[in-house]
C-alpha cells in the first residue's frame, strides 16, 4: 500500500458546503453523475476549492450510525481526491441499496465517480 503525503489532505472547512444557498443552487444547476447506489450532483463554484456536502434522507439510510459511517467514507474518500477534483460544489446522495454493499466495493465506486467527474468537468 502506498503511503500517502498528509500534508494538503485535510477535510477543513473551506472544502464543506455548509449553507443551505449554496445546496440549492447545486441542486438547481447540476450535472449528475449516478450508478445504483450513489447520485452526485456536481454544480459551479466560485472559489478555487472543491467543496462536498452530503444529503442522506433518513429515509434511505434510518440508523444515525450508519449515515455518519457513510459520510466518514464518503469524506475520506473525497479527502484524498480533493487534489484532482475540479473547483466544483459537490452533493453526494444515496439509495437505500448502499446498505448492501461492502466498504471497498464502495471506495472502487467513489473512485469511479471521481473519475468520471474529472472527465465531465473537463468537457464542459
Amino acid at each position: 500500500m502506498a503511503v500517502v503525503d498528509r500534508v494538503g489532505v485535510s477535510f477543513s472547512r473551506q472544502l464543506r458546503l455548509t449553507r443551505a444557498v449554496d445546496f440549492q443552487q447545486v441542486f438547481k444547476k447540476n450535472i449528475s453523475n449516478r450508478d445504483a447506489c450513489i447520485t452526485i450532483l456536481v454544480g459551479k463554484n466560485t472559489g478555487v476549492f472543491p467543496r462536498l456536502g452530503f444529503a442522506i434522507a433518513r429515509k434511505q439510510v434510518q440508523k444515525a450510525v450508519q449515515r455518519n459511517a457513510l459520510k466518514r467514507l464518503f469524506r475520506e474518500s473525497f479527502r484524498l481526491n480533493q487534489h484532482r477534483l475540479p473547483a466544483r460544489d459537490m452533493v453526494i446522495m444515496v439509495k437505500r441499496k448502499i446498505l448492501l454493499s461492502e466498504r471497498a466495493r464502495l471506495r472502487a465506486r467513489l473512485d469511479q465517480h471521481w473519475n468520471s467527474i474529472i472527465k465531465q468537468c473537463e468537457n464542459s
